[in-house]
């Protein structure tokens, strides 16, 4: 098989020659540029400056060198808009706080407070509030609460939600549609990847964009705790913010396709968060109320239209979700945080494995891949490979993105142990 008709056989649920792998096919299985740059120099492939794919997580650019040695099945067909309201392009060379040498997009502007930290300006605006922050030392954005707590005393009626999250989705325009017809067409005819579009829109309530980092002045019900309560204060707000987007994707998914026809395999829908270490964020009935239905109504456009996969993303304890999860249409999910409570790889693999292809789960990223040793790695990548790579219907990628400061020799530990596991 080559590494197209191998992704293809693994998310259909075939038996495959070998089990597949993804580095850096879309933003949940990437790595972090200073990680990446101290990985090429130990392998000898030189130390120029990565180029960041995702800036908020500062993600550096898989290149073919990477793919070639990681034996990676897949490549990203990724989106051309930060989360900071400009666009990747013009290029621009920045030193992380390490000394890894980047290559950041041109409207990437920022302030440097009296402790360091560097605050992101939405727009490239310096007279706004900033909406991002990368502590001094740090290797990411995070963002930030730019709005007051909301008044929960409110009347629902007196809300305008619509008017609230008008700006934050948007139909693709014509130089979008045209960079994917170009790029898919590059990638399908000129490798054999399986393709990953990395489109994103679909992730109702994701909360990485509910305080509008790519706003100037975001409005409406924006902090995470305030969104949350929400949930059961205001449910009808939540409703019409849903069918907004909803409606926004639906048009840009039709656009997306006769832009890229069958050219990707699959379809990154959504990077929204349904769990912590120990629970979900809010009850299943709450979820099957407000959630599936549009999520429902998404993948079922997908799956009339198109031959593509659905690739859903959500960190967490979501053992209790997959059920619904499955039913609403989603075809792979990821990362499969097996250390979180009920996300055991055997249990996942047992009750779901003829439902959901898992994308991930290969080596936990909070403690065994940073702090382990190479034997614990290697002893980690064999039992999920073991688990969940029986009978197909796997992808074997890292529990989410590969981060800053993950020793070298890990890493190389990590893909010899993959390469070896026929």
């Amino acid at each position: 098989m080559n590494s197209r008709e191998r992704i293809i056989a693994a998310i259909n649920h075939k038996q495959v020659d070998r089990c597949p792998i993804d580095l850096g096919g879309c933003t949940q299985t990437g790595i972090n540029a200073s990680t990446l740059w101290k990985l090429k120099k130990a392998l000898g492939l030189g130390d120029s400056a990565i180029k960041i794919v995702e800036l908020s997580q500062m993600l550096g650019e898989v290149t073919e060198d990477v793919r070639k040695w990681s034996q990676t099945d897949v490549v990203g067909l990724f989106n051309r808009n930060t989360s900071y309201g400009y666009k990747y392009e013009n290029w621009k060379p920045w030193n992380m706080d390490d000394g890894t040498p980047v290559l950041v997009p041109g409207g990437f502007e920022y302030e440097v407070d009296s402790k360091g930290n560097k605050r992101l300006c939405p727009q490239s605006d310096h007279s706004a509030p900033y909406s991002a922050i990368m502590p001094s030392g740090g290797s990411f954005f995070d963002n930030v609460d730019r709005c007051e707590s909301f008044d929960m005393d409110l009347d629902e009626s007196e809300l305008t939600p619509v008017d609230d999250f008008k700006e934050d989705f948007k139909v693709m325009d014509d130089r979008d549609a045209a960079y994917y017809e170009h790029e898919s067409k590059r990638l399908f005819g000129e490798t054999e990847y399986g393709i990953i579009g990395v489109l994103g829109g679909g992730g109702i309530g994701d909360v990485f964009g509910i305080p509008g980092p790519s706003l100037i002045h975001p409005k409406g019900i924006r902090r995470l705790d305030d969104w949350l309560m929400a949930h059961e204060l205001f449910p009808d707000y939540i409703r019409e913010v849903f069918r907004l987007q909803t409606d926004v994707m639906l048009k840009n998914l039709e656009l997306y396709r006769q832009a890229v026809d069958n050219r990707i395999q699959i379809i990154w829908m959504s990077g929204t968060d349904f769990g912590t270490q120990h629970s979900t964020f809010l009850k299943r009935e709450t979820f099957q109320r407000l959630y599936m239905p549009f999520y429902r109504e998404m993948n079922d456009w997908v799956h009339k239209h198109t031959n593509w996969k659905t690739f859903y993303h959500s960190c967490g304890a979501i053992y209790p979700l997959l059920d619904d999860i499955a039913d609403m249409g989603v075809d792979i999910i990821n990362p499969v945080q097996c250390s979180a409570i009920g996300m055991a790889p055997e249990r996942l693999k047992s009750e779901f494995g003829d439902r959901l292809v898992f994308w991930g789960g290969g080596v936990d990223t909070q403690d065994i891949l940073p702090f382990g040793t190479p034997d614990e790695v290697e002893a980690q990548v064999h039992d999920r490979l073991r688990t969940l790579g029986a009978g197909g219907g796997y992808v074997f990628s890292t529990i989410h993105n590969i981060m800053a400061q993950v020793p070298v020799e890990n890493l190389i530990r990590l893909y010899e142990t993959v390469a070896k596991a026929r």
